[in-house]
């Protein structure tokens, strides 16, 4: 680990002592300021939550706007604690789990489980939580900055899942996993390359999708299931989230497993709105006129 990598990791062990209720207020603090800059994010979500929401009026669509800025910096505050914390530690935050007999029952048929983790809640929580049940292998793509998957990999410790880059050999890999059983974890609202998704409604407007989660499912017979961790309010914690999959999500026609994909993300994102990370820019694409382009 570079010396200045290790420096920020102990800047976080020592910040990971401040309770996660004023974690989460400082998060809420920064969520209402980049509103309040009125940039780019605060931008992209706007038009998001308009094209997710259209039956609201302008001044319940500001209030949903402040609401998910306040969730999404919650979501950079909380890594504090995440990350500084330790895997082990931070799975003492998690308050509940809901529909664990899921994932039991399918970890138990032996036939491979695939775990559908949208851009949700504390997702590096659902990481460990995962982890400390199975080992699981991750798609990812390496982070910018190459020196952060040093820290990674020592703040996640003995939880840290198998990171299985996002190319040919990496699907390679997942196909073999599944294969003799295994669990992989995959981001089902990852925009893909060009020419690797499929457009298909999310939220009542076309976006493209992957067609990789729904094809490994159909080839392996792996059980498919939905995974998010909650935050829940006032800093209390955690609670986690296993949902099934929607039928023929591993249909072989594309456009029927995909909408079946996103039908699947829509119903974790209805369970806690303001928590989905809507500043990604979803509903571009290669070639497609872009909602995000007039301000």
């Amino acid at each position: 680990m570079r010396p200045d990598v290790y420096l920020l990791y102990l800047v976080l062990r020592l910040l990971a002592l401040l309770p996660l209720r004023l974690l989460h207020r400082a998060g809420a603090l920064l969520g209402r300021l980049l509103l309040w800059r009125a940039g780019r994010t605060a931008h992209n979500t706007a038009v998001n939550l308009r094209i997710a929401r259209p039956q609201l009026d302008d001044a319940a669509q500001a209030a949903l706007l402040r609401d998910v800025m306040m969730e999404s910096g919650k979501s950079v505050t909380e890594i504090i604690k995440i990350w500084g914390s330790g895997a082990q530690r931070s799975l003492g935050l998690i308050r509940e789990v809901r529909g664990e007999a899921l994932l039991d029952d399918a970890l138990a048929e032996g036939k491979g489980v695939i775990i559908a983790a949208p851009h949700l809640g504390c997702w590096e929580l659902l990481n460990y939580w995962l982890g400390s049940k199975m080992p699981l292998a991750i798609l990812y793509r390496p982070p910018r900055i190459a020196a952060i998957e040093a820290l990674l990999r020592k703040v996640r410790g003995a939880l840290a899942p198998e990171q299985v880059r996002a190319d040919g050999a990496g699907v390679r890999a997942l196909y073999k996993r599944l294969a003799a059983g295994g669990t992989v974890g995959i981001l089902p609202d990852q925009k893909p390359r060009a020419g690797e998704g499929q457009a298909v409604p999310f939220f009542g407007r076309d976006a493209l999708t992957m067609v990789l989660l729904p094809r490994l499912a159909a080839r392996t017979g792996a059980t498919v299931l939905f995974a998010f961790a909650e935050r829940l309010p006032r800093g209390e914690g955690y609670r986690i989230h296993i949902r099934p999959a929607p039928p023929q999500l591993d249909d072989a026609d594309p456009v029927v497993a995909c909408n079946a994909l996103n039908r699947g993300v829509e119903a974790c994102v209805e369970q806690a709105f303001a928590q989905y990370q809507w500043q990604y820019k979803r509903f571009s694409g290669h070639g497609w006129a872009s909602p995000y382009d007039a301000r």
